[in-house]
């Protein structure tokens, strides 16, 4: 199966916030028309799922993709807000990463009392039933992360004994108290001489990721290195360890995948990416949907999984199709 990425100039170009963006496919009589509804639009993890759902469509003609989105993760009652007028306009399907797993709720169940099937990525929702869920098994990942640190420390010949500081994105969404716990869990039991300090949240955004991270620097003059839990918190992350003059010295592990993510990784700022697959939340969901619409089974759950890229493998096919979706050709 041929994904194609030449809607791709066209869709980064445009405005997401709140709207549809582009029509994926011919106009046919019968179109399936499917809402897709992404946490943030300010965030290329987002964009690269859509580029995976709108590609879904290019590849069947006969599907419709629509794509909508409030500017940012933390515009939970927009978001809910888009999803009770989706579910006004009777879509033939909807796929949403709820960026709450208790605010979207009851929208969710008006769209599956009246028959509009409901895949969700990445966050779960609790005290309803949907089609399908697709995510990383964020735990396991939270895990792979402390492994990886663990690991780096050795080969950098540092004793297992400092601090370790740890960046969120935001306090109370399920997939990052995951990551945070797989990820405290795993290290104290590989490298309980290293001391987890207390959780810093930034609200996703980079500026304070950047000065939450620089403060715990200053404060900890025996500070080894950092778990940052997604992009903007990585982000915020590796510009404090550069203008701290730290680069090279602590090992940084961040989680997701933008553009100044990789370029951390090449600069040493950061020291590895934990990376999910934004474009298969896309591109799966939406077959799901369709899989559903079709009356064809659908998992209840899906782990689409990681990969842990650093500056060594960062350059392999496989790792680049991750960094940069708009490269697949898969």
């Amino acid at each position: 199966m041929k994904r194609h990425l030449l809607m791709a100039a066209a869709l980064f170009g445009g405005s997401l916030a709140g709207a549809s963006l582009l029509t994926a496919s011919p106009s046919f009589a019968k179109d399936e028309k499917i809402a897709v509804i992404i946490k943030a639009t300010d965030s290329d993890f987002w964009q690269y799922m859509v580029v995976g759902a709108k590609n879904y469509a290019h590849d069947h003609p006969g599907v419709s993709v629509t794509i909508y989105g409030p500017p940012s993760e933390t515009d939970v009652d927009q978001q809910v807000s888009i999803l009770e007028n989706v579910v006004t306009r009777h879509p033939d399907g909807i796929l949403i990463a709820p960026s709450s797993s208790d605010a979207p709720v009851e929208a969710i169940g008006q769209a599956i009392s009246q028959g509009i099937p409901v895949v969700t990525a990445d966050n779960r929702v609790r005290g309803v039933t949907v089609t399908g869920h697709l995510a990383t098994d964020n735990i396991k990942a939270g895990g792979q992360a402390a492994q990886t640190l663990v690991d780096m420390l050795k080969a950098a010949g540092k004793p297992l004994k400092g601090k370790i500081g740890m960046i969120s994105a935001y306090a109370g969404v399920q997939v990052l108290t995951d990551r945070d716990k797989g990820f405290s869990t795993k290290l104290a039991e590989i490298a309980p001489d290293l001391k987890l300090l207390p959780v810093r949240y930034i609200d996703n955004d980079i500026q304070k990721g950047m000065s939450s991270a620089t403060d715990v620097i200053s404060a900890n003059p025996d500070i080894l290195g950092f778990f940052a839990d997604n992009n903007h918190s990585a982000d915020g992350t590796a510009l404090a360890i550069q203008s701290s003059g730290k680069t090279g010295q602590l090992v940084a592990i961040g989680f997701d995948s933008d553009p100044q993510e990789v370029d951390a990784l090449k600069s040493g700022d950061l020291s590895a990416l934990v990376v999910q697959d934004p474009y298969s939340l896309g591109y799966k969901g939406v077959q799901f949907v369709i899989d559903a619409i079709n009356k064809k089974p659908v998992a209840a759950y899906t782990d689409t999984g990681v990969a842990l890229i650093t500056k060594s493998n960062m350059d392999q096919p496989d790792m680049k199709g991750l960094l940069n979706p708009l490269t697949r050709k898969e």
